[in-house]
């Protein structure tokens, strides 16, 4: 009898974010994900007591990579990185954004830390200079509500076809900026009025 091939908790992590990559999180099973390591389902059982527990794992794994996107984005201007990164997760990982965003999902937890967390990186931006926490986290809603629609558009490829990456990053910087200027004013007493 040859002996069991040994994969680690990463690897097997590495498999399921592959299967969820293109089938989405329902579609992880131990026994695709064995299959993708051309195993059996033994040395899944052996790093996780249940589907959930790994598909946790793989939602952790795609925070984790939502937040290295942001990583990367690095121009200085925190508030327009978050967004560009957005739409680079949503149209790099369209069946996990779909997934992460337009369904109800157990596994995503602590959001209202990770949006303190936003909170803290804006704080940083010389644009939003001035405006208090309860004020950077009605902007950041605010732009978490169009940045999804579009980040949603992107997934689902239903934008214009001649609307390019500059394009989607344009529209989703003007809003931005129409988003802020709004809060500014209303901050400096310019704009008192309600639609």
């Amino acid at each position: 009898m040859a002996p069991k091939s040994k994969f680690t908790k990463e690897q097997i992590i590495d498999a399921a974010f592959e299967i969820a990559r293109t089938e989405g999180i329902n579609g992880i099973t131990i026994r695709k994900v064995a299959d993708k390591l051309g195993s059996s389902i033994a040395p899944i059982y052996v790093n996780f007591n249940e589907v959930d527990e790994l598909i946790q794992e793989v939602v952790n794994k795609t925070i984790d990579v939502s937040k290295q996107l942001l990583m990367e984005q690095n121009t200085g201007n925190p508030f327009y990185d978050i967004g560009v990164a957005s739409l680079r997760f949503a149209k790099e990982y369209s069946v996990l954004y779909r997934d992460l965003v337009m369904k109800k999902n157990d596994h995503i937890q602590d959001h209202e830390h990770e949006m303190g967390n936003l909170v803290e990186l804006m704080k940083q931006d010389p644009h939003l200079e001035g405006l208090t926490n309860e004020e950077l986290m009605t902007i950041l809603l605010k732009m978490k509500i169009f940045q999804t629609g579009l980040s949603l558009m992107v997934a689902n490829g239903l934008l214009p076809a001649d609307f390019d990456e500059g394009k989607t990053i344009q529209i989703l910087n003007s809003t931005a900026i129409d988003i802020i200027g709004a809060a500014q004013m209303r901050k400096a007493g310019k704009w008192e009025g309600e639609m």
